[in-house]
């Protein structure tokens, strides 16, 4: 209970800290909407004064005389009148600021953790779900900055709270220390709200982003979940988490159902006292009717500002947690440094890349990479070749800088990768992975990506080397032709050539392929790899491959075991001196007999 005390007076004290960061970055923005919720507080106590003013000087002489001066109705009506306007000024400018202010830092934050999300390397990202991450920059964001919404109010109204305590106080002292006996009651309202609404919302809060994650799970893998007929056990996963985030919702709805009720009522039960208290002050010629009339319409009003108040901490929970939760990206630890020296962007010839004892591990102590080292020589193809789990994909992040290594070094021309200045690296490698992605967009958006110094020429000449001219002219658009959401319109090799071409339109110098053809017809795969290295790019090539047609393209073959350089040699060469190695390209090359043969046994 303890901790939990503590916990609750930090959540007030964070919270404030968090609107703080708002109010010295938009500073100007948060005068903008506090000067209005000011004047809207100050003429909302003036509309007590006017009704003050109206019952002595228009609504008792009119009772005690019978009729009513039309100059002293133009007055009363040119009061209120006023007042409401410029009441309503206040109001616009509070709600203009507060939600200008909220979606100026809504989008700020987005941007940073955006920004953050790019800079970090893959490990990291590696780390966290998908979904959590979405979940940091969407609902965590808004949470965070939700209480800038009822911030200038809360200031206002604690202004106008101020002015009617001293208004009432002037009016009769004896009616406003009655009057304000309600206030100990309105506070421990408040506090007992607080008290149990509080872990409630921060459970809430930490339920939708598990919620989120989940849901992003679901449909990244809609494909596995309906093959594999677990629609009803993921419909269960995803219901779990909605009836928990329900049940909370709903303990705090109940707890918010009894708070505002009481909140109204106290107010209400404080104007009876104070009309019962001013009648026999009245009745005694202790003051005045319209002192009595305007203390029970400014205790009426001042319990707005306590209610305001009250919102503004009901947020504080939401937003400390997404805040954190969205600090913790941005403080996120393992930005790449990056040198200052510039790749060779000479498009004629291929890079040098050397590997020199290279070593990577993941969080375990067990090494993935150790000690790998080989050379591709400019305009050479080396394959890599091992298996699973041997490191084959962890290499290719290494080489394309997505991580960095423990030990060793890569070398491009000469040059370690990490004195290469930001950017520099994209210029001259570029990678196709095993799993290719495509953007809901036309042909020539998933290859260009938005680069303007491409034309159609450039395009179509990619996609030729891709061998995917052929089937992109056959669309009914041909370039402008939508893929859909991941490229759904297309088969598994059709997309890992639209990936191909996106990465050779660029023209570098060392392309690295990750099983990038796969997918891809052995005969049309040969084409690919013959057009790579006869089609006058250059290129160097760095292939992950497991067919035998595939790897006998290759100039020079590095067989990987356990992370381990195991051989390095012609595929001929090695064929014929390890075991190990025609033990493994001969078991794919006989496993990728016998499933063509149960194809042409079976075709259904």
């Amino acid at each position: 209970m303890t901790d939990q005390r503590r916990s609750r007076r930090g959540t007030t004290r964070e919270g404030f800290a968090v609107l703080a960061v708002a109010i010295r970055r938009e500073p100007w923005i948060f005068t903008l909407s506090t000067v209005g919720s000011l004047l809207f507080g100050a003429l909302t106590v003036a509309d007590a004064w006017v009704l003050g003013w109206a019952t002595d000087h228009v609504v008792l002489p009119a009772f005690r005389d019978g009729e009513i001066g039309a100059d002293m109705l133009l007055a009363v009506l040119a009061l209120f009148v006023g007042v409401a306007i410029l009441r309503a000024v206040g109001i616009v400018a509070r709600r203009l600021g507060a939600g200008v202010m909220q979606y100026r830092m809504q989008a700020h934050t987005r941007r940073a953790v955006t920004r953050q999300y790019l800079t970090l390397p893959m490990e990291w990202h590696q780390r966290h779900p998908t979904g959590q991450l979405l979940s940091n920059a969407n609902s965590d964001v808004e949470a965070a900055w939700g209480p800038i919404a009822p911030l200038p109010m809360a200031v206002g109204t604690l202004a106008m709270m101020v002015i009617a305590i001293a208004q009432m106080f002037a009016a009769d002292v004896v009616m406003a220390l009655v009057g304000l006996l309600v206030f100990p009651a309105v506070v421990l309202a408040n506090l007992a709200y607080q008290r149990r609404a509080s872990p409630l919302m921060t459970k809430a809060q930490q339920l939708r982003a598990e919620l989120s994650e989940v849901a992003h799970e679901s449909f990244d893998g809609a494909m596995v979940v309906k093959t594999l007929g677990r629609e009803t056990e993921e419909t269960g996963r995803f219901a779990d988490k909605a009836l928990a985030l329900r049940d909370v919702n709903i303990r705090a709805g109940r707890i918010r159902a009894a708070f505002d009720p009481t909140l109204a009522a106290l107010p209400n039960v404080g104007v009876l006292i104070v009309l019962a208290v001013g009648v026999e002050r009245v009745l005694h010629g202790a003051t005045d009717p319209g002192d009595v009339v305007t203390i029970a319409y400014l205790l009426t009003i001042v319990s707005f500002p306590i209610r305001s108040i009250g919102w503004l901490l009901g947020e504080f929970p939401r937003s400390v947690v997404g805040f954190d939760r969205v600090q913790h990206v941005l403080r996120a630890t393992g930005e790449m440094a990056y040198g200052d020296r510039e790749a060779d962007r000479d498009s004629g010839s291929g890079a040098r890349l050397s590997v020199e004892h290279l070593a990577y591990r993941y969080d375990t102590d067990q090494g993935l990479l150790e000690d790998v080292s080989f050379t591709v020589e400019p305009g050479r193809t080396v394959a890599v070749v091992g298996a699973t789990a041997s490191g084959k994909s962890t290499l290719t992040h290494l080489l394309t800088r997505l991580v960095d290594p423990d030990g060793g070094r890569i070398l491009l021309d000469g040059t370690d990768l990490r004195d290469l200045a930001r950017g520099q690296l994209a210029e001259t490698v570029a990678i196709v992975p095993q799993t290719a992605f495509l953007f809901d967009d036309t042909v020539r958006g998933n290859i260009t990506l938005g680069a303007t110094d491409l034309t159609d020429d450039d395009v179509w000449a990619a996609l030729r080397a891709a061998q995917a001219d052929g089937f992109v002219a056959a669309l009914p658009e041909g370039l402008d032709s939508r893929l859909g959401e991941r490229g759904t319109s297309l088969s598994g090799g059709q997309r890992q050539r639209i990936s191909l071409a996106r990465a050779l339109v660029r023209r570098p110098r060392l392309l690295i392929l990750d099983d990038a053809t796969s997918a891809v017809d052995p005969e049309v795969e040969a084409r690919i790899l013959e057009a790579l290295r006869s089609g006058g790019t250059g290129a160097s090539l760095v292939v992950v491959a497991y067919r035998k047609a595939t790897i006998g393209l290759a100039d020079e073959v590095v067989h990987l075991e356990d992370g381990r350089v195991a051989d390095r040699g012609t595929h001929a060469d090695l064929l014929e001196r390890s075991p190990a190695y025609a033990r493994l390209v001969n078991a794919y090359e006989h496993s990728a007999l016998d499933l063509g043969t149960e194809l042409v046994e079976d075709p259904s």
